[in-house]
């Protein structure tokens, strides 16, 4: 069926609406379902012995519309997500339920996503699933909006990137019966429509759709299409409602950061710097900027630098580099040498205390030889990046690279297992242990008992506390670290203030208490009170001979914590559990992290012996008091 926008009414010589006129959805042609099994109630049929259809717009449902519950999965990267909490808004806003149980919906809404294979057939499946349990079917995305003659949307409504605003239309019709589309690209969805957001903490705000690149590989230029950017105006006024919402982290989302504004006459910086305005004084608001490729931000270096060293800014940028052979980025047409990426990287590295860069990874790209991918392995070992995302090719239809003469399977896989290993031999956390940051933090840990907070290098830490502690931001400890996060120990928590003189007052009190840092800056403090180690790369600042003495009674952290053997001991042992249960949470096992769990309570062999020894230790020093008081007694 063809795009429902194009199919306007005009039986009887109307020709349609007039231009930037939206006729309602009752007006526009439909693809009623027919129930071939379903005997005709009323009994009427016509000569051929066929049961005449009911009119397309008669409604089919007993139910009050608006009434009906609606499970929505999302595939894909964040700008979807927040397509997601749109469509859920919406949705909300008009008296429809949300579930998380998809056997209680009565209408399936799937969010999909086109950048690889995998994430399609986990469509296709959901798709078939859905079919299979007779319930009625909205498919958004980019999956429809890239290719919407696939078999797997026959029967299924969809719903365009760019017509998300509609999904009440879309949604009610389909309830009826109504196999509906919309696809047609207008203009962009306003931004202050109604969100429902997964993370009621943070707000993922797309600052453009589209891109400027054409990448021979990419499947979903072809459904974001060309560039297309929100202006400034309305990216702050966004930015100024959410605030006052109460989201501690707002994301830029976008497939191209970089590229931002140049449909329009600005650029990143000039939205940057608006943006970084309106943040809270206190710093109770961050600010995370998504993914760019380097094309665009090369020439705007030093003010991307400025902009992540605010307080108010996670020091952390996604840069995909793709590969390390100059060769392969051509085929790819990325636009850039390894020679710019590495520009960008050292950089932003050099500008910018605790900065982290994370990049994307693909292997066994069309035509990479095995020098090519020594190229990309050496390029790894070089920078060590804390987080690198590694993807096997995956041909996508209708791009040029799936033409390609592709590299075999077996070694696509063997390539990316070894990258793999180097990435994980990497310990990139392993300085941090003992340093006090400050962190924010917004969600609950996948093993239910602890809370995540991220650090202004954006190091997810892991911290036991309260639910309640959920979008504040805290002083922590980093009691120990491991491969993919670290975790740490909350000093204490951070007052929220809006108010700059009351602000200002704060940071000159922190400081004080705080020597080594600012009030929204990191600080390498060493566990013991001795010379400060922190440096240009930590804090920003020179290495002083000032004493890291971290409290609020006045007394020095660490002699509270030292007053005795058995308070060590016991520390000690906590941090050597944590250790354990951090590798059970990132192996994934539910079982292994409610064994890890239940093992913080036990008592092995070796800590028995210890305080077994302690103990007897003790008894006997009480033992030759006693026995030295009475001699003295009897003589």
């Amino acid at each position: 069926m063809e795009d429902i926008e194009d199919l306007f009414v005009g039986a009887g010589g109307g020709g349609g609406a007039p231009p930037g006129f939206r006729l309602p959805i009752t007006s526009v042609g439909l693809n009623p379902k027919k129930n071939k099994k379903k005997p005709n109630l009323n009994g009427n049929s016509n000569s051929n012995g066929l049961s005449q259809i009911k009119h397309p717009l008669a409604p089919l449902s007993p139910k009050v519309p608006g009434s009906e519950t609606i499970y929505i999965k999302t595939f894909g990267c964040s700008h979807n997500q927040s397509d997601s909490e749109y469509m859920a808004g919406q949705l909300s806003a008009f008296g429809y339920s949300l579930s998380d149980n998809p056997e209680d919906a009565d209408l399936w809404l799937i969010n999909t996503c086109t950048v690889k294979s995998p994430s399609q057939s986990a469509m296709d499946t959901l798709i078939a699933k859905g079919k299979g349990a007779k319930k009625p079917l909205v498919v958004a995305g980019c999956v429809p909006q890239g290719s919407r003659d696939i078999k797997e949307l026959d029967g299924v409504s969809i719903v365009g990137v760019q017509q998300i605003d509609r999904v009440v239309e879309i949604v009610e019709e389909t309830l009826k019966g109504h196999e509906v589309r919309l696809l047609s690209r207008k203009t962009l969805p306003a931004l202050d429509l109604p969100k429902v957001r997964k993370n009621k903490f943070v707000e993922i705000l797309p600052i453009n759709v589209g891109c400027l690149g054409a990448c021979t590989y990419c499947k979903t230029k072809h459904a974001r299409g060309h560039l297309g950017s929100y202006t400034v105006d309305g990216l702050v006024g966004r930015v100024r409602s959410v605030i006052a919402d109460g989201v501690r982290e707002i994301w830029l989302s976008s497939e191209d950061t970089g590229a931002y504004g140049r449909d329009i006459g600005v650029n990143l910086p000039i939205l940057l710097n608006a943006i970084v305005k309106e943040l809270p004084p206190d710093g109770s608001t961050m600010l995370r900027i998504g993914m760019t490729n380097p094309p665009f931000i090369l020439e705007h270096l030093k003010e991307i630098a400025e902009v992540l060293r605010h307080p108010c800014v996670y020091s952390f940028l996604h840069v995909p580099v793709q590969s390390g052979s100059d060769a392969v980025l051509t085929a790819m047409n990325r636009e850039y040498t390894v020679s710019e990426f590495k520009t960008v990287v050292d950089t932003l590295t050099e500008l910018v205390p605790g900065m982290q860069i994370a990049t994307d990874i693909i292997c066994g790209f069309p035509g990479e030889t095995d020098e090519n991918f020594a190229q990309t392995r050496d390029l790894i070992k070089e920078y060590k990046f804390p987080q690198l995302h590694i993807s096997q090719f995956y041909p996508r239809p209708g791009t040029p690279a799936a033409r390609m003469k592709k590299v075999p399977s077996t070694v696509v896989k063997n390539r990316s297992r070894e990258l793999t290993s180097v990435f994980e031999a990497f310990t990139p956390y392993v300085g941090m242990e003992g340093r006090v940051e400050r962190i924010w933090i917004t969600e609950v840990a996948t093993d239910g008992t602890h809370l995540v907070g991220h650090t202004k290098g954006y190091v997810q830490v892991l911290v036991a506390g309260p639910e309640i502690m959920l979008g504040t931001s805290a002083i922590a400890k980093i009691t120990s670290v491991g491969r993919w996060s670290v975790f740490g120990e909350v000093i204490e928590t951070i007052p929220e203030m809006n108010d700059r003189a009351a602000v200002g007052k704060e940071m000159q009190s922190r400081e004080s208490s705080f020597p080594c840092s600012n009030n929204f800056e990191t600080c390498a403090c060493s566990t013991e009170p001795e010379n400060c180690a922190c440096g240009p790369g930590s804090c920003g600042e020179q290495a002083t001979s000032t004493k890291c003495y971290v409290t609020t009674t006045g007394v020095p952290l660490e002699e509270q914590k030292n007053r005795n053997l058995i308070g060590w001991l016991l520390r000690k042992r906590k941090n050597q559990v944590q250790k354990f249960v951090e590798n059970e949470i990132d192996l994934g096992s539910k079982e292994k992290r409610e064994q890890a769990q239940e093992s913080i309570g036990k008592w092995g062999a070796v800590d028995k012996a210890l305080l077994g020894g302690m103990l007897a230790s003790f008894l006997t020093i009480v033992a030759v008091l006693v026995h030295l008081g009475f001699r003295i007694l009897s003589n």
